[in-house]
């Protein structure tokens, strides 16, 4: 374990609350950015879409306190962990109904762990957050998010990540896992930029490739996870449970998909109203596995 780990453990506990507007300029930039013109002509029309509240809520912080990575600062509410490098390792969220474009929603925040792991991989700080989101109505959406601090890659991942790129561009490409639906997904820069800004995520691994390359050593720019897991639902809701409500979904991130090719989502036939889902990378490897529950 290392010094800081039982001070950070001390983090649990804290909260924090946020409430915003709903509004529909985020859902017609969303919707450009995932080629819905339909929304983009009429963002209040529906309910929003399953995994577009990720566009709000996101920190706003002056320049001047971002770290080198393009994420603010830590240490106001999240932990001040001295890892470098944070992801979005997984979450669990369970819908009451669907947000409603136009209204105001209250977003309570409250840290429920923080946890230390050493394995093959390195030295990881886990911290989980658990949010609610409410209206005037009452609560809409209970989400655990958890977050992974890690080191920068070492020599040896570096190399395995350069040599997941020539992979890649040699057109190396095999399912490990094939659904009973597929759907193929392009993500280049272009979409990587506009959904960062859509959600104001400064973090440079989604539209610096020469950080990418250079400090994380990724072979090219990384796919948000939370627009991976985004697409998945949508092709659920969209194209295999037609106007099914989703109630709950539950997802965690084993490997990176990056815009050096195209990438897939799988969804399995239902099973006692639940699909499961998943997302294979730019060689076919599984990236987000979970699984989706309707109502």
């Amino acid at each position: 374990m290392d010094k800081e780990t039982p001070a950070l453990e001390h983090w649990a506990g804290r909260r924090q609350s946020l409430c915003e507007t709903i509004h529909p300029v985020q859902v017609r930039q969303m919707a450009a950015a995932m080629d819905d013109a339909v929304r983009l002509a009429k963002p209040d029309s529906a309910p929003l879409p399953e995994g577009w509240h990720w566009l709000y809520f996101n920190p706003l912080e002056v320049q001047s306190r971002l770290g080198p990575d393009g994420h603010p600062q830590r240490g106001d509410f999240l932990p001040p962990v001295a890892l470098p490098r944070r992801m979005w390792a997984g979450s669990r969220l369970h819908w009451e109904r669907a947000f409603s474009v136009g209204s105001t929603v209250t977003k309570s925040s409250d840290i429920l762990k923080v946890t230390h792991k050493s394995g093959r991989s390195g030295v990881m700080v886990f911290v989980t957050v658990a949010h609610l989101y409410s209206d005037a109505a009452g609560p809409i959406l209970s989400e655990e998010h958890d977050i992974v601090y890690r080191d920068l890659p070492s020599p040896s991942k570096r190399a395995a990540l350069a040599e997941t790129g020539a992979q890649v561009r040699a057109g190396t490409h095999a399912f490990e896992r094939s659904g009973n639906s597929i759907k193929a997904v392009k993500a280049d820069a272009t979409l990587l930029f506009r959904y960062s800004a859509a959600t104001f995520n400064g973090n440079r691994i989604h539209y610096d490739v020469d950080y990418c390359r250079d400090v994380e050593g990724y072979p090219g720019l990384a796919v948000h996870g939370p627009l991976i897991a985004t697409l998945l639902l949508n092709f659920v809701e969209n194209e295999i449970a037609v106007a099914r409500f989703i109630k709950k979904f539950e997802f965690r991130a084993s490997k990176p998909t990056f815009d050096l090719s195209g990438f897939h989502l799988h969804a399995s036939t239902e099973n006692n109203g639940q699909y499961d889902v998943w997302s294979s990378n730019n060689l076919g490897e599984v990236g987000i596995a979970g699984r989706i529950t309707l109502a």
